[in-house]
Formats: structure tokens, sequence, C-alpha cells
């Protein structure tokens, strides 16, 4: 028994054929969404592609540029074939081409719905790529005078103003290395001397963030030198009182903000998954309902058009069939040119008359 049999006459034809014309060019619109989700995509990770550890986050922008190119091509082919299936003898052309067409549209709303479940996925890998990345980044924010790394510095001082947070994993991870570069240290002052030789490394680490780590919204001046030092302020507990300093660290931030934004993306590429498969099974019952015309002379006759043949269960066991019957003609042609290997490695003996 056929899935999803319907019987058709020529103005239900006509119907669907327009009906799909118009929903291949909405198709379109939505390929050229995807494209530039795609492109600004790859525009926001390209602006902090510093503080990013490899370049693996691009496969998802690259993957929805690409989609929206297929969008566009697929459909833009398809609203061609159902404008033409409007006359027989235009039509007459396309049909050797519309199962090999339809095949790849299979295909091609696989990867869409593949690319959309990455969109929700992709969260753990960038919370990795964007750890590493924020970690080397701090530690380059000295090097002002480094060619290749002068420019991490007002990066990381962007980042912390723009999405208000602070060091990685929070302002603490400033504490853990030296940000401030040898050129402004004073090495004749005792206090640098002793900092310097209590570190293992030889590195000069203070209990301070750099000036993009302050709140502007706190009343209070920014403490952003000796903020574990209780001492050293007036009326304040760092451990009790609330800092005027960003509490978010920017790998969360970032990772919050490309979260959000593929997860909505996410979500736009699942309902034009759904606007294909429905555009994908108008256009085989289309296709079928032209195909099982009795009378190809008599157009307004009526037809009926299916999306499979068979039942589920029938098709999938008809598959099955097929690659087994595939599998066996690859083993039998697998050992005919073995046999035929053998034989000609057989030399035939010569004598030799004297």
């Amino acid at each position: 028994m056929a899935l999803l049999k319907v019987k058709f006459n020529q103005k239900k034809r006509v119907k669907l054929a327009q009906g799909l014309w118009l929903m291949n060019w909405f198709s379109v619109f939505a390929g050229i969404l995807v494209f530039s989700m795609g492109l600004f995509l790859k525009i926001e990770l390209r602006k902090r592609s510093e503080v990013m550890d490899n370049s693996e986050s691009h496969f998802v922008p690259n993957s929805l540029i690409l989609m929206g190119i297929l969008s566009c091509a697929f459909n833009g082919f398809a609203g061609k074939i159902c404008y033409d299936s409007l006359d027989p003898a235009k039509f007459a052309k396309w049909k050797p081409l519309l199962k090999p067409y339809l095949a790849l549209c299979c295909v091609f709303n696989m990867l869409i719905f593949f690319v959309a479940l990455i969109c929700f996925l992709m969260r753990g890998s960038l919370e990795s790529t964007l750890a590493q990345g924020l970690k080397n980044g701090m530690k380059f924010y000295r090097d002002t005078d480094t060619p290749g790394r002068c420019f991490m510095k007002k990066t990381i001082d962007m980042l912390q103003i723009e999405f208000k947070c602070c060091g990685n994993n929070g302002y603490k991870d400033w504490f853990e290395i030296q940000w401030i570069s040898n050129r402004y240290l004073d090495f004749s002052s005792k206090e640098v001397k002793d900092r310097i030789k209590s570190n293992v490394d030889g590195r000069y680490l203070v209990d301070g963030v750099p000036f993009s780590c302050c709140n502007p919204s706190s009343p209070r001046p920014c403490i952003q030198y000796q903020v574990t030092n209780n001492s050293a302020h007036y009326s304040y507990d760092y451990q009790t009182e609330e800092l005027n300093l960003w509490r978010r660290g920017c790998r969360e931030a970032l990772l919050n903000y490309y979260s959000s934004m593929m997860s909505s993306m996410g979500a736009v590429i699942l309902l034009v998954w759904l606007f294909e498969m429905s555009v994908m099974v108008g256009l085989r019952l289309l296709h079928t309902s032209l195909e099982s015309i009795a009378n190809p002379e008599d157009p307004e006759c009526e037809s009926e058009g299916w999306v499979l043949e068979h039942s589920l269960k029938d098709t999938f066991k008809s598959a099955l069939e097929n690659l087994k019957k595939l599998g066996k003609f690859n083993q039998v042609e697998a050992g005919a040119e073995g046999a035929e290997g053998e034989e000609g490695g057989k030399t035939p003996a010569i004598t030799t008359v004297s």
C-alpha cells in the first residue's frame, strides 16, 4: 500500500504546482537568510579569534554558508521544474532528472538537520576553545612591545569592557600571571625585587587586575590593586563586601553570548528544515501524480500521487535486499578478479628439443 496516496485531477495538479513554485521561492529567501546567519556568525567569531585556541569553531558558520548556497540552488531548480510542470511538453525534459534530484533533496535535508543539531551541541567544544584561548591571551597581555602580540592588551581590555567580565573564570585569574610588562617595573625598588624573588618562576605577581575589570556602576572608586589587602583600603573587606570589579569570567560571558546566538540559529534552521521537507514531499506528490496519468494525451484525466510506492516497512525491506544483492555482487566480482589473477600468475612450461 502506497504511503500518503492522494487522488489528483487537472485542477489539483495545477494548484499543487503553483503552490510548490511559490514555496520554492520562499525557500530561496530562507536560503539567503541561512547564508546571512552563517556570514554574521563567522564575522562575530573572527572578531575574537585572538582569544580562541583553534579554528574548529568556524565549522558551524562555514556549514551555514554552504547550506544557504545549496538551498538557493536546489530550490531555484525545483521552482523551474514546478513552473514547467504546467506544460506537458516542457515537463517531459525534466522527467529523467526528477528521481536523482529527489534523492539529492533527501541528502540535503539530512545535512540541514545535522547542521541544526550541531548548532545546539557546539557548546562543549566552544567552551574548551575559549578557555585555552583566553588563558593564552592573558599571558600575552603584557607583551605590548612584542610583534604579533602588541594588540593583545587592547583586545583583552575591550573584551572585558564590552562583555562586563574579568579574567578567564574570574578576577582572581589575573593574580596568577604577570600582566604588567617588565618595561614598566622599577627593578631598583625593594618591593619589586622581593616580589620577583618570592616567585619560583621569577614573575612579578600582584593581587591586582587591569583597569578594564572595573565596574563603572560601583559608587566606590575602583580598587584594582591590592584587592585582597583589607588594610590598604579604608572600610574595606574583600571577603564580605561586594567588589567593584566584574565578578563573571570572560569565558562564561563569551560562551553564553555565542551559545544563545547559535541556539537561536539552530531553531531557525530547524524551521527551514521542516519547510524544506514539506516542499520535498509536495514535489514527490507532483512527480508521481504526473507520471501516473493513464492517458498522457488527455491532461485533464485523474491520476494518483504518493510519497512512497509501498509502505515504510516494505520500502525498508526492499532497500535492505538491494543492499545485500549489491554486497553479494561485489564479492562475486572480487572472487572473479582473484581467480583471473591466479591464472595469469601461472607461466607455461617450455620444453626444448635438442
